[in-house]
């Protein structure tokens, strides 16, 4: 039996659209990502569990973690017969890497159940295309910081081959995540983009990832912050996110380093090195952007641990 722990995620961070990533953890150590359970069974079983299990399809032929595992199966040539335990905690389409927690955990998973026949990188693209197959375009933003860790950018050369680069972070940095309680598909956000940019959009969130990644490397961390701007997509999806622009002012008004949409939304992020301030924004988050009961508003720091084995046996 194994069991592994996949953390949420924040992809684009802004300035690196499909290209930046980074993994979370809470700092009151509460729960922030997916759990699988794999072992033995005659045949293929999958029970879901878990704080969003009314999030995910009834079923399980639909369930993400049923194609992880025909994928990995065709990919191996064998069939093998276990029986998973999914335990969903990140809601689906949130925009905090729901798709890649359970992806990256099963996949871990079922490739240590059966000793490894895949490397890492194979695990990767494998990873890669499933997350593909529901957003509509392969991206790594999200599985990478998921299953390593920290921050990453990730570069896809020629199709095949991934460049995966450790960028420093500020360990001052208080993240407060907003998750209003409704849905926003990834598949959907990505279609609103247009298909075509001007070239002086590209030039420019260019020159602001080339600069902040230099912040980063050289710890000038005001300079970093003012970078994190995105030109390609938070502009056409910022009318999807509710009240965006009194967010906006109130994360201003409040000192916030930055702010902005986590991956495709609905979630919404802000960063702070000040932890009271920091809580300042979670009240007014909970008073005005939460709508039901389902939603959230948590401090977080980033994760440079990623997915790890809860228990083996």
């Amino acid at each position: 039996m194994i069991k592994i722990y996949s953390p949420a995620s924040i992809g684009n961070i802004n300035v690196g659209f499909d290209t930046l990533g980074i993994a979370l953890s809470r700092i009151d150590k509460g729960l922030l990502g997916d759990f699988i359970t794999i072992s033995s069974s005659k045949k293929f079983i999958l029970i879901n569990k878990g704080l969003f299990l009314n999030d995910l399809p009834k079923n399980n032929c639909e369930n993400i973690i049923f194609h992880c595992w025909t994928k990995f199966c065709k990919k191996i040539g064998e069939k093998i017969p276990v029986k998973i335990i999914l335990e969903k905690n990140i809601p689906v389409a949130s925009g905090l890497g729901s798709s890649a927690c359970s992806i990256v955990a099963c996949l871990k998973a079922i490739n240590l159940f059966c000793n490894n026949p895949l490397n890492n990188i194979d695990l990767l693209k494998l990873m890669g295309e499933l997350e593909g197959f529901l957003s509509g375009n392969i991206h790594y933003d999200n599985i990478v910081p998921c299953l390593l860790g920290g921050m990453k950018l990730i570069l896809i050369i020629n199709k095949n081959n991934l460049i995966i680069q450790n960028i420093p972070i500020f360990k001052n940095w208080f993240w407060v995540i907003a998750y209003p309680g409704i849905k926003l598909s990834t598949f959907y956000s990505r279609k609103v983009l247009p298909k075509l940019y001007e070239k002086e959009i590209f030039i420019k969130q260019s020159q602001y990832l080339a600069g902040f990644i230099n912040a980063s490397y050289t710890k000038q961390e005001l300079l970093a912050s003012k970078l994190m701007k995105d030109f390609i997509a938070e502009p056409y999806r910022k009318s999807f996110i509710p009240n965006f622009e009194k967010i906006s002012y109130e994360a201003k008004k409040l000192g916030a380093l930055s702010y902005g949409i986590s991956g495709s939304g609905p979630t919404v992020f802000s960063i702070f090195n000040n932890l009271n301030i920091a809580y300042d924004m979670v009240n007014w988050f909970k008073k005005n952007y939460l709508k039901n009961n389902t939603g959230f508003v948590y401090i977080c720091k980033i994760n440079n641990i990623g997915t790890q084995i809860v228990e083996q046996k």
